[in-house]
């Protein structure tokens, strides 16, 4: 896939918090880690190419943006919208992996707990 890019992010934050990479992969041969930061470049040049054609996009306004809205709001609203999508991804992940959970271990955290209540009240088909 083109996600690749987001393996910089994860050795970043890794690199960062002072914290290993586990991993259940045995060791890469340098083929595979050849091909693996092969991709994470393509998938990163092709991110990269795609976020300044949008922003060109904003900044001329040439979107379907409503008219009048200024060239600078367009790019404000773009970076709001994509902050809640990229929150809401990161929520459906989370709630797979509490799905998982026991309810002893979700009650550990009050908001999570509180969470959970909602998220999995009735038949859980919220």
């Amino acid at each position: 896939g083109l996600l690749h890019c987001c393996y910089l992010a994860q050795i970043f934050f890794a690199w960062a918090a002072g914290q290993p990479l586990e991993t259940t992969e045995p060791p890469r041969t340098p083929v595979q880690q050849l091909f693996f930061w092969g991709r994470v470049l393509v998938s990163s040049a092709i991110l990269a190419f795609s976020f300044a054609v949008t922003l060109s996009a904003l900044f001329h306004g040439q979107t379907t943006m409503w008219a009048g809205v200024p060239s600078g709001v367009a790019v404000v609203l773009f970076f709001v919208f994509m902050a809640i999508v990229g929150m809401l991804e990161g929520m459906q992940i989370a709630f797979f992996a509490v799905a998982r959970m026991t309810e002893e271990e979700r009650a550990k955290s009050y908001w999570a707990k509180r969470t959970c209540d909602v998220l999995f009240e009735g038949d859980a088909r919220n």
